[in-house]
């Protein structure tokens, strides 16, 4: 037969080669003259029509043999129903082309050529069919057919109504189709046998067939009589007429629990399937017609015609449609008279139409074609639905019943023998869609009406295979993983069940649409869904919509929100779920479990149940078990066989729950449901605790499910503790449950105890329970990764594991360090560290390391640093921990403080090294260099306040003072512009400060070495010019700016005291009283919070409060004021002697004369308000103010010089 290949343009069906013997064609046996087919002009009217032939069982095509005048076709050939090479394996069936074609043929067709239903076919059926709808118009025979509805395809098989009522009378099966055609069809219906003639023109015409592929053209009578073989013919031909009806319930268990098979009269058996381009019609045909070829004539089609009957319309049509869907461009008739040969006749296909008594227009059959599809695409919606198109011999009115609805009515909906292979082909043109990888979402919405449609269709009892298979795939429709993407990238926005029904709802009920029935009898009109009036409206141009008009668009559901999403992929999971339970065991027959009760594990001991402790025994556990998924242990409670449909499609199911749970885990996530959350994410991990127990071979991206699952749930325990204020909604969310929920449970507890992660997901009120079951989660979701060498395949995944774990390790650290700082401000009695403390600073201590080695790990630099910053602020309360152990009053600064103050700038200047320059992360940097700063600053003040003399020599003490006090303010920026730009100035003023005290002390105390005591003079004045300096650039620091404005007066006055000379005790003088001077910016600032302090209590008719404003000390500035007016009022004193005395020695000066009369002024006016006792804080500092403006005034000629 030559290679096996397509002719047509579309790769073969997988079902070609099961059909024993039989090949496609190969490119020179190609059925039609052009692969391309052909536009054919016909009768003066364009007709497009193109046939590919799909499938050809044909052998390779023989030229006819023609038969010699008075040749008589009543003797049989010698080769008569013999097998023949030349006929091929199928023998007479090929050449049979009156035999009836089986009520499920185009089933057997859809199946073999599944791609094309559902979507680019509109009409899938036999010839013969097709021709019995075209000729409706000029035949008054009846035609019965039942039509199904798939996607936009439509199916149509012939209804034998005699043979079905055969059949019903003998099985009882179709008792109420029966019923209701006699009620409202034909009340007498009795069975109308065929006629002899009938049978004899069978036979003669088989018998032209056999001659014509003889090839020598003259009878050969065999050993039988003629009359023998004339009555097994009839036999014969009887046999194959008969419908292969199957029972309602005769479908066998390879079709409903193996979808690919094909049997029992679902089988493609016709000689070539084509598919059939007529106009815009696209049709998937099977056809038997003889096709002759060779020499001449490439393709003929042979008839045989009685000379005395003339040919008429419905011949002529006939012939000429045959042809069209054959693609084959010539005739060829034998006419006989009595079986006696008498001439041939070749006639080209385009002139069929315009033959003597045939004549027909070819548009009309094209009107005619259009407006039945339009008539039965308007009408039959719904796919599953069998529905019946019924005309009457000899009736005009075309009638359309919806049989399901009517069997409905009837006991048992399965008595449609339909009902199976509708279902079946649902579901496998639903499996084709999905499983073209190249298909977008917008065919999601077919997908899922045809398996809705599916699942309505079965019985859950009888075929729990494929609903649950048809749920699974319902539940693959919905994308888990692009929760955003479905309302953008669909702009569907309806959620209706029904295929079709919008589509029936937009259609106007008009004349122009279809015509209901105004018969007479009331109940026709209930039971019709449609009634075409007259035949003669088919061959009205475009009477019914057109088919372009009512092409299927199905609406998917889109959903609102992720809940609703995974909520509709849980109902189908669940639903798949209890098919399979169903099917390997009634649940009575296993030890029920209930949902709500946990049931406890073997190794489970209670007493070590939520510390810490027992974390780590479950741990340990949980990764035994990790590591025996590896090699593949399998445990199911059910009895589930490995490897069979349950187990398999189990699986899959369970692995969807999972998913489901785990996304609205996370979606109750990002809303901060955080009880809520975790009850999804224990469903989801009990999901898999499940799926692990059926896996027989661990996928590995299953494993990387779990790592996700579990780092997510260490997310939840973390927020837990992080929002513990609200654990009492959390933990009425986490308690919560749906009965859908406790449904899929239920399944779940089938096959084991779903504990295996009860460590992860327990809800606890203990905080530091909470970070620990966090940091576990992460760790097993790391080891996870580790093992199944997962991390090198998922780089994102692993780092993001790590950098949790360093996080969680963080938390956990500063928990256990503030634990150790809140035990140290409890410390009264004891002055010693407590082993409690120690033991808690070591857990810190150890969480910290680790999380800095998880983040170093990963090159996480900035979160390495942050880390490092909070093991210094450690090592600082380990120093704060040792300072209180002795008497306040003879305290000391002690090694172990100056020990732990040192590691922690070790840590600071490791942090700042981890992060290299400020450009890695400016915050982190800066708040790393302030906390660097803020150790050396404590350290040198406690060496300051608290000097160690009993260790050191105080020149060493001083020495170490002022190099921390020095590297403090290297790392403190006053000039960065940031929100702690103010704290930063206010630091580096009182290092300035405490400096200058330092030195200023230095040589208060010092004896005998005059270079130090001058390098200890320039020091202390530097120091106290730049403290000043930065205290007036704050506005909150007045009384610090005063302090130090004294300390330099102090200063000047201690300098005097070792002066001899008149001159320069007042050249000392005068830059005491002009350090004075400047002291006006600090007395402004607290008038200015004085005043407001006294209008706030008005305006809030409050009683004011005793320090009202948080920066301003009243006892502070009160004892400042009192020191200042004694300063001020002793340097006036001074330098009013000494002015005087001077006078006295010298000839007068006019600026001294000046100068001394301001002073006595000032001098006179301060006595007097010193002598005011009951003047207010505010009184007291107007006076100062203006005395200080006397002051500036009156020296301000030589105010240069007295500096």
């Amino acid at each position: 037969m030559g290679d096996s290949k397509e002719a047509g343009t579309e790769a073969p069906p997988a079902g070609a080669a099961a059909r024993g013997g039989l090949s496609l064609l190969s490119q020179g046996e190609s059925e039609e003259p052009s692969a391309q087919g052909s536009a054919l002009f016909l009768g003066g009217n364009e007709v497009k029509s193109r046939a590919v032939v799909k499938y050809s069982s044909a052998p390779p095509r023989t030229a006819f043999a023609r038969l010699q005048e008075k040749t008589d076709l009543k003797l049989p050939p010698a080769n008569w129903l013999r097998e023949s090479a030349k006929l091929g394996p199928a023998g007479t069936t090929i050449l049979g082309n009156s035999r009836k074609s089986k009520p499920f043929s185009s089933f057997g067709m859809a199946y073999d050529f599944i791609d094309s239903v559902g979507n680019d076919v509109d009409v899938v059926s036999d010839s013969e069919n097709i021709k019995k709808l075209l000729k409706i118009p000029y035949s008054k025979s009846h035609v019965s057919m039942a039509v199904h509805r798939i996607g936009r395809t439509l199916l149509l098989d012939e209804l034998d109504i005699q043979e079905l009522f055969m059949r019903s009378s003998q099985t009882g099966d179709w008792t109420w189709l029966k019923e209701f055609y006699q009620r409202l069809i034909d009340q007498k219906w009795q069975r109308k046998k065929k006629s002899k003639e009938h049978w004899y023109q069978k036979a003669i015409l088989s018998k032209f067939l056999y001659y014509s592929i003889n090839g020598d053209g003259a009878a050969q009578p065999v050993p039988s009589t003629a009359k023998q073989q004339k009555s097994s013919s009839a036999d014969q031909t009887n046999d194959s007429d008969g419908a292969s009806w199957p029972a309602p319930f005769e479908m066998p268990s390879s079709v409903s629990e193996d979808p690919s098979a094909s049997s029992q009269g679902l089988k493609n058996d016709f000689a070539r399937n084509i598919l059939w381009t007529f106009e815009d019609i696209h049709m998937l045909v099977g056809s038997n017609m003889p096709i002759f070829g060779g020499g001449r004539y490439p393709a003929v089609s042979l008839r045989l015609r009685d000379n005395n009957k003339p040919i008429n319309v419905l011949t002529g049509i006939d012939y000429w449609l045959d042809n069209l869907i054959c693609n084959v461009p010539e005739l060829v008739m034998c006419f006989h008279v009595n079986g006696i040969v008498q001439k041939y006749e070749m006639i080209k296909t385009e002139e069929i139409p315009n033959l003597e008594n045939s004549n027909f227009s070819t548009k009309v059959i094209k009107d005619i074609a259009q407006n039945i599809l339009s008539f039965l695409k308007s009408n039959c919606t719904k796919e599953g639905h069998t529905y019946w198109l019924f005309k009457a011999s000899g009736s005009d009115i075309v009638k359309l019943y919806d049989l399901t609805t009517l069997c409905e009515e009837t006991e048992d909906k399965y008595q449609n023998p339909f009902t199976m292979p509708v279902a079946i082909l649902l579901y496998k043109v639903a499996c084709n869609m999905m499983m073209k990888k190249n298909q977008n979402k917008k065919h999601y919405g077919t997908v899922r009406t045809l398996l809705l449609n599916c699942v309505k269709l079965l019985d859950k009892g009888r075929h729990p295979q494929i609903i649950a298979s048809a749920n699974y795939m319902l539940s693959e429709l919905f994308q888990l993983d692009e929760p955003k993407k479905e309302s953008s990238e669909s702009p569907l926005n309806e959620n209706s069940d029904e295929s079709y029904s919008e589509e029936e709802e937009e259609m106007p009920d008009s004349d122009e649409n279809v015509s209901y029935s105004t018969c007479s009898d009331p109940s026709d009109d209930n039971k019709a869904v449609a009634i075409i009036k007259s035949v003669g409206e088919l061959s009205v141009p475009e009477k019914y919509k057109s088919i372009h008009q009512i092409r299927p668009s199905c609406a998917f559901p889109v959903c609102h929100d992720t809940e609703e999403r995974c909520r509709l992929v849980l109902t189908y999971v669940l639903e798949g779920l209890k098919s399979v339970d169903s099917s390997i065991k009634k649940e009575s027959d296993l030890p029920a479990a209930d949902p709500n009760t946990p049931i406890p594990l073997k190794y489970e001991d209670e007493s070590t149940r939520g510390g810490p402790e027992g974390l780590e025994k479950q741990m340990a556990l949980f990764l035994d078990k990790m590591g025996s998924l590896q090699k593949g242990n399998y445990s199911s409670q059910s009895g589930m066989i490995p490897g069979s449909w349950q187990h398999k499609m189990k699986l899959q199911l369970i692995l969807k729950s999972s998913k489901a749970y785990y996304v609205l885990s996370d979606a109750a996530m990002s809303l901060q449901k955080y009880g809520r959350a975790l009850r999804y994410i224990k469903l989801a991990l009990q999901s898999h605790d499940t799926y692990c127990c059926l896996c027989t071979n661990m996928l590995s991206e299953v494993l990387l499910f779990l790592s996700q699952y579990l780092t997510l749930c260490g997310d939840i325990q973390l927020m837990l503790a992080q929002n513990a204020n609200n654990r009492a909604a959390h933990l009425e969310e986490f308690n919560y449950q749906t009965k859908e929920d406790q449904e899929i449970l239920h399944s779940l507890h089938r096959e084991s105890s779903c504990q295996g992660f009860a460590w992860a997901t327990d809800l606890s009120t203990d905080l530091e329970s909470q970070l620990s079951v966090s940091c576990k989660c992460y760790e097993a979701a790391n080891e996870i990764l580790q093992f199944s060498d997962l991390k090198s395949q998922n780089p994102e995944q692993y780092i993001q594991v790590l950098k949790r774990m360093g996080n969680i390790r963080n938390e956990i650290g500063v928990f256990y360090m503030n634990q150790a700082a809140a035990l140290q401000s409890e410390r009264v009695v004891s002055k010693t560290v407590s082993t409690a403390e120690q033991q808690l600073w070591k857990k810190s201590f150890s969480c910290f390391e680790k999380g800095i080695h998880s983040f170093e790990s990963i090159d996480d630099v900035t979160n390495a640093a942050l880390l490092l910053c909070n093991t210094g602020r450690l090592m600082r309360i380990c120093a704060q921990a040792h300072c209180g152990a002795g008497d306040e009053f003879k305290r000391e600064f002690s090694p172990e403080e100056g020990l732990y103050y040192n590691k922690a700038v070790d840590y600071y200047l490791k942090a700042l090294r981890s992060l290299g320059t400020r450009d890695t992360h400016s915050a982190v940097w800066d708040s790393v260099n302030w906390e660097l700063s803020t150790t050396y600053f404590t350290m040198a003040t406690l060496q300051q306040d608290y000097a160690p003399l009993s260790r050191k020599a105080q020149e060493q003490i001083e020495k170490e003072v002022s190099e921390a006090m020095m590297k403090s303010l290297k790392y403190c920026d006053v000039d960065l512009v940031s929100a702690r730009q103010p704290l930063c100035q206010y630091r580096a003023a009182t290092i300035h400060h405490r400096l200058a005290s330092m030195y200023h002390s230095c040589l208060r105390n010092q004896v005998g070495d005059e270079y130090l005591r001058k390098q200890h003079r320039v020091l202390a004045d530097l120091h106290y010019s730049k403290a000043v300096k930065l205290f007036q650039l704050l506005k909150d620091a007045p009384c610090e700016l005063l302090r130090v404005q004294l300390e330099r007066v102090a200063f000047a006055e201690f300098q005097m005291t070792s002066q001899n000379s008149n001159i320069g005790k007042l050249k000392t003088l005068s830059g005491a009283l002009d350090i004075m001077v400047r002291t006006k910016h600090a007395f402004q600032l607290i008038r200015k919070e004085l005043v407001e302090e006294f209008d706030q209590p008005k305006s809030e008719e409050t009683p004011p409060a005793a320090d009202s404003s948080p920066s301003l000390n009243r006892e502070e500035v009160i004892k400042l004021l009192g020191i200042f007016e004694s300063r001020l009022s002793f340097l006036l004193l001074q330098s009013i002697k000494l002015l005087s005395s001077t006078k006295k020695k010298t000839s007068s000066n006019l600026e001294e004369d000046v100068v001394l009369k301001t002073n006595k002024q000032i001098y006179s006016q301060l006595l007097r308000a010193t002598a005011n006792k009951n003047a207010s804080l505010l009184e007291r500092t107007d006076v100062l103010v203006h005395l200080l403006d006397q002051l500036a005034r009156g020296s301000g000629g030589d105010g240069g010089a007295l500096q």
